[in-house]
């Protein structure tokens, strides 16, 4: 369903959000007059609501109460109105300087004090995973003609392990060329991406300098990018799946988690099924390195496939080191969070972890 967001309704959706994050109560229109510099009457707010209520972005959870936000209502507001707190941002990378102490401490217990620092700090659930650098690394890549339009490609990994992708070709490649001819222009390419890809893995060889095949074979360069997406879906790391999880005493005191149930299933997912939590907060491809800054990522509610975690909105953002994504920083709370400071936190921790890890060894 469209809907014209007016100037009005933005304001009247923006005050009710903000008003209902600060006190988990049903918000009224008398509320926003009185709070919020709208300069508008109540009846007008109401109308507001209904229109707003009508197109998905409040809801009134019983006859007579006040609007609350939708999840579609907090990913307007997180999308159009959000802006990180610098503040915030200065405020967490000289906390944690100033607690973890990365000569003294392993690696585990560095990222476990961070991860508690944080939950003191923004009052959610923390969730740091350890870093991942054990990935499957490419042993040789052979391209087969198996027919003038397809050809199949065949991968050792590391482990041994075999895989084979059949991808079409270019129209370019085969067109006005015989079978020998493209065989023997597999082979050199074959023997290219060996010399590069040999003991790499695929999220390594994104980084590499192309430009020599750009000149030999510029008509195969989508043809080894798309392989190269395909291959990094694919070669998933090796993973004990260890997240170092803080703050679960933070949360249980929102209002959201009063509800036993919600707790129950919940508390359940975090203490035995960080396997399932795993993938949400850290699936890095090679779609990821293409961005000059690690890509934030905010579920909100329903947007979490996960259902006890449907009360919640998840965010988080890759570590790197060396510009390889090796983990990630996650912040899980109440829909109604402070998205300003929660997003400054992840983003700052990520990136106070990454310049950390990446600093060559004394």
């Amino acid at each position: 369903m469209s809907f014209d967001l007016n100037k009005r309704h933005q304001e009247i959706l923006w005050a009710t959000i903000r008003q209902y994050i600060s006190t988990a109560e049903p918000v009224g229109s008398k509320t926003l007059v009185d709070g919020y510099n709208l300069n508008i009457s109540p009846a007008t707010i109401r109308s507001g609501f209904a229109a707003l209520e009508k197109a998905g972005f409040l809801y009134q959870p019983h006859t007579s109460a006040g609007r609350i936000p939708s999840d579609s209502g907090y990913r307007l507001y997180v999308d159009r109105s959000i802006q990180p707190s610098p503040d915030i941002g200065r405020r967490v990378e000289a906390l944690l300087a100033d607690k973890l102490d990365w000569d003294s401490w392993s690696l585990e217990a560095v990222l476990r004090g961070a991860a508690e620092a944080l939950a003191t700090l923004s009052g959610y659930v923390t969730m740091i995973t350890l870093p991942q650098t054990k990935r499957l690394k490419i042993e040789h890549i052979q391209l087969v003609r198996v027919k003038l339009t397809k050809i199949m490609v065949i991968v050792v990994w590391d482990s041994y392990e075999t895989q084979s992708i059949l991808m079409q070709l270019p129209q370019s490649s085969h067109q006005s060329v015989d079978g020998d001819t493209l065989d023997r222009e597999l082979q050199i390419l074959s023997n290219f991406l060996n010399s590069k890809l040999r003991n790499r893995s695929v999220l390594e060889v994104f980084k590499l300098d192309w430009s020599e095949l750009d000149l030999k074979f510029q008509h195969y360069g989508d043809l080894v990018s798309n392989l190269l997406i395909d291959l990094s879906k694919k070669s998933k790391p090796i993973h004990s799946s260890q997240i170092m999880i803080w703050g679960i005493s933070e949360i249980l005191s929102q209002p959201e988690f009063s509800q036993l149930d919600t707790v129950k299933t919940l508390l359940h997912l975090l203490e035995s099924e960080q396997d399932k939590i795993w993938d949400l907060i850290f699936n890095p491809d090679a779609n990821s390195l293409l961005d000059l800054q690690p890509k934030l990522s905010i579920k909100i509610g329903a947007e979490n496939p996960l259902k006890p975690m449907q009360t919640c909105t998840l965010i988080s953002t890759n570590y790197h080191q060396d510009s390889v994504p090796v983990g990630s920083v996650g912040l899980l709370g109440p829909k109604r969070m402070l998205y300003e400071d929660a997003i400054a936190l992840v983003q700052s921790s990520a990136s106070y972890i990454s310049a950390a890890i990446s600093q060559p060894a004394s």
